[in-house]
Protein backbone atom coordinates (compact mmCIF):
# COMPACT_ATOMS: atom_id res chain seq x y z
CA UNK A 1 0.00 0.00 0.00
CA UNK A 2 1.39 3.08 -1.03
CA UNK A 3 1.82 5.84 1.95
CA UNK A 4 1.65 9.87 1.55
CA UNK A 5 3.41 12.17 3.87
CA UNK A 6 1.07 13.99 5.86
CA UNK A 7 1.65 17.49 4.23
CA UNK A 8 1.39 16.13 0.30
CA UNK A 9 -2.42 14.44 2.18
CA UNK A 10 -3.47 17.89 3.73
CA UNK A 11 -2.29 20.10 0.40
CA UNK A 12 -4.39 17.96 -1.81
CA UNK A 13 -7.41 17.97 0.42
CA UNK A 14 -6.96 21.92 0.52
CA UNK A 15 -6.48 21.73 -3.13
CA UNK A 16 -10.34 20.30 -4.27
CA UNK A 17 -11.94 22.47 -1.39
CA UNK A 18 -13.29 25.68 -3.34
CA UNK A 19 -15.84 28.11 -1.11
CA UNK A 20 -18.54 29.32 -2.89
CA UNK A 21 -19.01 32.27 -3.65
CA UNK A 22 -22.45 34.09 -2.32
CA UNK A 23 -24.01 33.79 -5.65
CA UNK A 24 -23.19 30.58 -6.37
CA UNK A 25 -24.75 29.11 -3.17
CA UNK A 26 -27.87 31.46 -3.85
CA UNK A 27 -28.11 29.25 -7.67
CA UNK A 28 -27.24 26.19 -5.44
CA UNK A 29 -30.18 26.88 -3.12
CA UNK A 30 -32.92 27.50 -5.99
CA UNK A 31 -31.68 24.25 -7.43
CA UNK A 32 -31.55 21.95 -4.38
CA UNK A 33 -34.59 23.33 -2.11
CA UNK A 34 -34.79 22.04 0.67
CA UNK A 35 -37.26 18.81 1.35
CA UNK A 36 -40.43 20.17 4.01
CA UNK A 37 -40.24 17.52 6.92
CA UNK A 38 -44.09 17.93 7.31
CA UNK A 39 -44.88 17.44 4.04
CA UNK A 40 -42.82 13.95 4.70
CA UNK A 41 -45.04 13.29 7.59
CA UNK A 42 -48.33 14.15 5.67
CA UNK A 43 -47.19 12.14 2.60
CA UNK A 44 -46.68 8.69 5.47
CA UNK A 45 -49.90 9.74 6.57
CA UNK A 46 -51.59 9.45 3.16
CA UNK A 47 -49.21 6.13 2.68
CA UNK A 48 -50.65 4.77 5.72
CA UNK A 49 -54.38 5.56 5.35
CA UNK A 50 -53.85 3.90 1.97
CA UNK A 51 -52.18 0.46 2.64
CA UNK A 52 -54.41 0.30 5.43
CA UNK A 53 -57.00 0.28 3.22
CA UNK A 54 -55.91 -2.12 0.09
CA UNK A 55 -55.23 -4.60 3.00
CA UNK A 56 -58.26 -4.07 4.39
CA UNK A 57 -59.91 -4.77 0.80
CA UNK A 58 -57.24 -7.81 -0.42
CA UNK A 59 -58.18 -9.49 2.48
CA UNK A 60 -61.82 -8.58 4.21
CA UNK A 61 -60.68 -8.30 7.21
CA UNK A 62 -60.65 -5.35 9.32
CA UNK A 63 -58.44 -6.52 11.31
CA UNK A 64 -55.75 -6.80 8.91
CA UNK A 65 -56.05 -2.95 7.84
CA UNK A 66 -56.34 -1.90 11.45
CA UNK A 67 -53.19 -3.83 11.76
CA UNK A 68 -51.54 -2.11 8.81
CA UNK A 69 -52.95 1.06 9.80
CA UNK A 70 -50.88 1.16 13.56
CA UNK A 71 -47.71 0.20 11.68
CA UNK A 72 -47.90 2.89 9.96
CA UNK A 73 -48.73 4.72 12.63
CA UNK A 74 -45.59 3.48 14.70
CA UNK A 75 -44.14 4.87 11.85
CA UNK A 76 -45.91 8.49 11.37
CA UNK A 77 -46.62 9.61 15.35
CA UNK A 78 -42.67 9.23 16.31
CA UNK A 79 -41.35 11.04 13.00
CA UNK A 80 -44.09 13.97 13.93
CA UNK A 81 -42.40 14.32 17.30
CA UNK A 82 -39.50 14.04 15.95
CA UNK A 83 -40.12 16.56 13.39
CA UNK A 84 -41.54 19.20 16.23
CA UNK A 85 -38.39 18.72 18.67
CA UNK A 86 -35.75 19.10 15.85
CA UNK A 87 -37.97 22.32 14.25
CA UNK A 88 -38.43 24.12 17.47
CA UNK A 89 -34.59 23.73 18.55
CA UNK A 90 -33.70 24.35 14.55
CA UNK A 91 -32.22 28.33 14.81
CA UNK A 92 -30.59 27.36 18.01
CA UNK A 93 -27.20 29.56 18.19
CA UNK A 94 -25.05 26.71 19.91
CA UNK A 95 -24.26 23.90 17.35
CA UNK A 96 -23.28 21.82 20.26
CA UNK A 97 -26.89 22.02 21.87
CA UNK A 98 -28.57 21.89 18.79
CA UNK A 99 -26.85 18.61 18.18
CA UNK A 100 -27.30 17.20 21.69
CA UNK A 101 -31.47 18.01 20.85
CA UNK A 102 -31.11 15.75 17.52
CA UNK A 103 -29.43 13.07 19.19
CA UNK A 104 -32.51 13.67 22.33
CA UNK A 105 -35.27 13.83 19.83
CA UNK A 106 -34.25 10.74 17.96
CA UNK A 107 -33.68 8.78 20.97
CA UNK A 108 -37.17 10.02 22.08
CA UNK A 109 -38.44 8.70 18.50
CA UNK A 110 -36.28 5.40 19.09
CA UNK A 111 -38.57 5.14 22.34
CA UNK A 112 -41.54 5.84 21.15
CA UNK A 113 -41.93 3.24 18.35
CA UNK A 114 -40.45 0.55 20.79
CA UNK A 115 -43.51 1.21 22.91
CA UNK A 116 -45.94 1.55 20.37
CA UNK A 117 -44.66 -2.02 18.76
CA UNK A 118 -44.68 -3.03 22.64
CA UNK A 119 -48.24 -2.43 22.97
CA UNK A 120 -49.68 -2.99 19.47
CA UNK A 121 -50.98 -6.89 20.60
CA UNK A 122 -52.86 -5.35 23.62
CA UNK A 123 -54.43 -2.44 21.49
CA UNK A 124 -55.08 -4.08 17.86
CA UNK A 125 -57.35 -7.07 18.27
CA UNK A 126 -56.53 -10.09 15.88
CA UNK A 127 -52.87 -8.32 15.25
CA UNK A 128 -51.83 -8.84 12.14
CA UNK A 129 -47.99 -8.87 12.31
CA UNK A 130 -47.11 -8.78 8.66
CA UNK A 131 -49.84 -5.97 7.76
CA UNK A 132 -48.19 -4.25 11.01
CA UNK A 133 -44.59 -4.53 9.17
CA UNK A 134 -46.20 -3.81 5.69
CA UNK A 135 -47.49 -0.74 6.92
CA UNK A 136 -44.64 0.19 8.85
CA UNK A 137 -42.23 -0.38 5.81
CA UNK A 138 -44.77 1.74 3.12
CA UNK A 139 -44.50 4.69 5.62
CA UNK A 140 -40.62 4.08 6.38
CA UNK A 141 -40.15 4.12 2.23
CA UNK A 142 -42.06 8.12 2.05
CA UNK A 143 -38.59 9.22 3.35
CA UNK A 144 -37.00 8.18 0.07
CA UNK A 145 -39.59 8.92 -1.87
CA UNK A 146 -39.80 12.05 -0.80
CA UNK A 147 -36.37 12.55 -1.83
CA UNK A 148 -37.37 11.77 -5.27
CA UNK A 149 -39.95 13.53 -5.99
CA UNK A 150 -38.76 16.77 -4.79
CA UNK A 151 -38.46 19.90 -7.45
CA UNK A 152 -35.53 20.19 -8.65
CA UNK A 153 -34.07 16.86 -8.42
CA UNK A 154 -30.95 16.40 -10.93
CA UNK A 155 -28.57 13.99 -11.58
CA UNK A 156 -25.74 15.92 -11.55
CA UNK A 157 -24.60 19.11 -10.33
Amino acid sequence: MKTIAPEMEAEAEESDFKPLTALEAEQWRRRNPPVSVWGVVVSQVLAGVLVALVAWLLTGRASVGWSAAYGALAVVAPAALFARGVLRHKASANPRAAMVGFFGWEIARIVLTVALLAAAPRLVPELSWIALLVGMVVAMKMYWVALLVRPGVRKTD
